[in-house]
């Protein structure tokens, strides 16, 4: 359950939606928040009613019947419902047979468009897996490189909307590999970025999802249409661009690459001006500053609950960003006390964080391999492991003298291939070589001065 701190961010949340995602957004919010719950679901359900989906409708009175069963909202429309069943069925039957239609008269073009009709009123009625056969069907009457990209970017989208990451991954793909125009790839490829992004993100690989959401490029925000499709509307803002983005960079990036490739990236820049505070938690992150980084992020923290696509993942990234940060406080020092710890590293809702707390968390942290430490549990110290700098300065004695040895050993061994006439000379290197010995053979001139084959 979530507690909604930022109300003037509500546009961020749903209003700048639209279609199926509007709807989820909505539902989501409804469910995680009782004090927009009714705000929410006021605004769902005649939405819903404007939509094809009974079934959505029907989820959110049942919701809103929980919430506030006298609400006269909550009073279910049967009529409207069977009524809508019956329309949506009969466009089914009837662009059924127009496609059949197309198919007895063989022409290609005309059975695509079908084809693309009844896939787009599958994906209208929220029936993602028969729009996503339907959209495949498509590929055989494609006749174009362009027809094949839009169709993938619409299977793309239809597999977002039923969150079947792997397979958006394997349309993005298909996508970047694809021969269209160049001009006509430009178009796509922010779309292509913002969407790889998301499905890296659903299955936690924050590291290439950060890596995709800095390479958006800032066209994605111009709500220009993708093969039908506004994705800046349908699926992501550049806000969430922002976000995701920021958020996952933090959470697998070092500072060195947060600095350039993320701060100093003035493309992904143009998104992080429009969420000023997640730019701050980085810039803090890279001075240093981590309790004011880790303070930031935790005002935050509700509102990200509320997103359908972030809300699994912000536990696991918070922590992420929480467990790197101790570690690079604890990196300049030989030894910290753990209270001293726990002051500069307060748990959500806390202002301190007990001795106790983060000792276990600390444990773990060095059970899992993230930290190089020992707990020291009589001083109440965390110690950094002793380091023998003489076993140091005398590996990296051995391994120079690894090194030496073995470029002296490719150096005379290529002084062998040259003397056994191994060694294939350019023409004109030879030609000068001969010239500028006085016509001598190199290979008698190099005996007569003295060198020798047999090293």
């Amino acid at each position: 359950m979530a507690t909604y701190t930022h109300p003037e961010n509500l546009n961020w949340k749903a209003d700048n939606r639209q279609g199926y995602t509007r709807l989820a957004r909505l539902d989501h919010i409804a469910r995680l928040c009782p004090p927009l719950s009714l705000e929410a679901l006021r605004i769902a359900i005649p939405e819903s009613k404007s939509a094809k989906n009974p079934e959505t409708y029907l989820n959110l009175v049942s919701l809103l019947r929980e919430i506030d069963a006298s609400n006269e909202l909550a009073k279910l429309d049967v009529e409207w419902m069977e009524r809508k069943t019956k329309e949506n069925q009969k466009e089914t039957e009837r662009l059924d047979q127009e496609l059949r239609g197309y198919k007895n008269n063989l022409i290609k073009e005309s059975i695509r468009m079908g084809q693309e009709d009844l896939a787009t009123h599958f994906l209208s009625m929220s029936d993602f897996e028969s729009s996503q056969k339907a959209f495949q069907k498509m590929r055989e009457y494609c006749t174009t490189p362009k027809h094949i990209a839009e169709m993938t970017v619409k299977l793309m989208y239809a597999s977002i909307a039923s969150t079947q990451w792997m397979i958006v991954q394997s349309h993005c793909a298909k996508l970047r590999m694809s021969s269209i125009k160049e001009e006509d790839k430009e178009k796509f490829l922010p779309a292509i970025e913002a969407c790889s992004g998301l499905a890296h993100m659903g299955v936690e690989d924050y590291h290439s999802a950060a890596q995709h959401f800095i390479m958006v490029n800032p066209t994605f925000t111009s709500n220009e249409v993708v093969a039908g499709i506004n994705f800046p509307k349908a699926v992501l803002t550049g806000n969430d661009v922002a976000v995701y983005g920021g958020l996952c960079a933090l959470a697998s990036m070092g500072r060195d690459d947060l600095r350039t490739k993320v701060l100093e990236n003035p493309d992904f820049r143009t998104f992080l001006e429009l969420e000023s505070h997640v730019r701050r938690a980085i810039s803090l992150f890279c001075d240093g500053k981590y309790s004011q980084c880790l303070a930031t992020l935790e005002s935050y923290r509700n509102d990200y609950l509320l997103d359908v696509y972030l809300s699994d993942h912000i536990n696991d990234l918070y922590q992420r960003i929480r467990s790197k940060s101790i570690i690079q406080y604890f990196i300049p020092f030989s030894h910290v006390t753990l209270a001293a710890l726990a002051a500069a590293f307060p748990r959500s809702g806390h202002t301190n964080t007990s001795v106790e707390t983060m000792e276990q968390e600390l444990e773990e942290m060095i059970s899992s391999g993230l930290l190089n430490a020992r707990i020291d549990t009589v001083d109440q110290l965390l110690v950094a492991p002793p380091k023998d700098t003489r076993a140091e300065a005398h590996r990296d004695v051995l391994e120079t003298a690894r090194e030496v040895e073995h470029q002296l050993r490719l150096k005379l061994h290529k002084i062998n291939m040259f003397h056994a006439n191994l060694e294939l000379l350019n023409p004109k290197a030879a030609k000068g070589l001969k010239s500028g010995m006085g016509g001598m053979n190199p290979w008698e001139s190099e005996s007569k001065m003295g060198y020798s084959a047999d090293i």
